[in-house]
């Protein structure tokens, strides 16, 4: 008898147009995020309607966030994404206009900005939910790795591209922004979804399914306690940040120095996302997890001695190797634990922890820098580090996690727009 073997994920045609369409929307989206609060400032001159700005998409993507997981268990996920790509093309193309003939105002950015934070919200459950139906099993790990790896090149290619775009034209970074989406429109139109099996019980109230997903994380502990370690991380890894770029400017690191303090996470992220199905294939699942936080909690305090950017930089290299692997063994598990009708719950659900903890963390950076001196205000996110690490490491939950095998499931039909 000979096995049918599955095509190797890159030969996967409705992967690489899912793929490739959000790379590049996310790019314009990056752009166009930079871009923001120096419209904001040049039409305002106000700072803090540059903040305000910027605000409203953090904001709103918080707010949508569970109701946005939801709605993509209720609704047709394909079409998710296309009105979301939809919606920002049109929003940034507004914007384009206005920039133009000099119309802009604060409220239209905000706007803008709110479609954005929505549209986020809405388009990663959608996304995350459909991604078991268009790999195979066994090649989950390695998308949601390259996933990840999307995520961290298309934030860097658009933060390094919007200041310079801004630079050619006010209008220019969203004028890009709309043609980004316009471009993952069309990719995405010509992704074959399978059909989704229908669930047997009525929906009855929005409110209810959003408490069945909150139910569901709740309920399962290896989504629980994986979900509430890394909230607690990010918590403190965020606040972190800050304090070391305050701790940075005290010591009068140039801002180019900054900046590539910054562009070292999210290259040593794309890096770890590269590595990540590797170091899953030769790590244990409970080894991946608990080998982040040791080597977050061994590496933190070394930012007190951190005295230049270069070497900063290094430091976050080193930190954002580990995490993608981790992350690609936790949300695999996640995934495939979950049925498909609570997948985009799952995903809302998490989305909504991983915001509170990228808020939170600047905010909390911020009183420790001002109520300690820069080199306290670390070790005291080192200490935060350390005790979470402590509770990982004797978490029977997660000396268990499951090391999962691939599992044969029979092809869906497929699924029109």
């Amino acid at each position: 008898m000979t096995a049918e073997v599955a095509a190797p994920l890159t030969a996967n045609r409705d992967y690489r147009l899912l793929w490739g369409g959000r790379m590049v929307s996310e790019l314009g989206v990056s752009a166009a995020t930079i871009a923001f609060p120096l419209l904001a400032l040049a039409v305002t001159g106000s700072a803090a309607a540059s903040g305000l700005v910027v605000g409203t998409v953090a904001v709103a993507q918080l707010f949508a966030g569970l109701p946005a997981g939801a709605l993509a268990d209720r609704w047709n996920r394909k079409k998710v994404m296309l009105g979301c790509e939809a919606a920002q093309a049109i929003a940034a193309a507004s914007l384009v206009a206005a920039v133009y003939w000099d119309v802009v105002s604060l409220a239209h950015l905000m706007g803008v900005a709110a479609v954005m934070g929505v549209c986020a919200a809405l388009f990663e459950p959608a996304e995350d939910a459909s991604l078991p139906a268009i790999v195979p099993d066994d090649q989950l790990p390695a998308a949601v790795a390259m996933n990840g790896a999307r995520a961290n090149l298309g934030h860097l290619a658009g933060t390094a591209a919007g200041g310079f775009l801004f630079a050619v034209g006010r209008f220019v970074p969203f004028a890009v922004d709309a043609l980004t989406h316009v471009a993952a429109l069309a990719a995405l139109t010509r992704v074959r979804l399978p059909a989704r099996r229908v669930v047997p019980a009525e929906r009855t109230h929005l409110g209810r399914e959003i408490v069945s997903g909150l139910r569901w994380v709740w309920d399962h502990p290896h989504v629980r306690v994986t979900a509430v370690c890394a909230t607690v991380l990010n918590l403190f890894f965020s606040a972190f940040y800050l304090v070391v770029i305050v701790l940075a400017k005290a010591r009068g690191v140039p801002p180019g120095e900054i900046g590539v303090m910054a562009a070292m996470l999210g290259v040593g992220g794309i890096a770890g996302a590269l590595a990540a199905p590797y170091l899953r294939r030769r790590l244990t699942p409970y080894a991946s997890i608990a080998g982040v936080f040791w080597a977050l909690t061994a590496l933190t305090p070394l930012a007190v001695f951190a005295g230049n950017g270069y070497v900063m930089g290094a430091l976050f290299l080193a930190m954002a190797l580990l995490p993608p692997a981790a992350n690609t063994t936790i949300i695999t598990e996640q995934l495939l634990l979950t049925p498909d009708e609570l997948r985009g719950r799952l995903s809302g659900v998490l989305g909504l922890l991983t915001g509170v903890a990228g808020a939170a963390g600047p905010v909390l950076g911020g009183v420790l820098t001002e109520a300690v001196p820069g080199t306290a205000a670390v070790l005291a996110c080192a200490a935060g580090i350390a005790a979470v690490t402590v509770l990982v490491t004797v978490n029977p939950t997660l000396r268990r996690f499951p090391r999962r095998s691939p599992t044969d499931t029979s092809t869906p039909l497929m699924e029109g727009t």
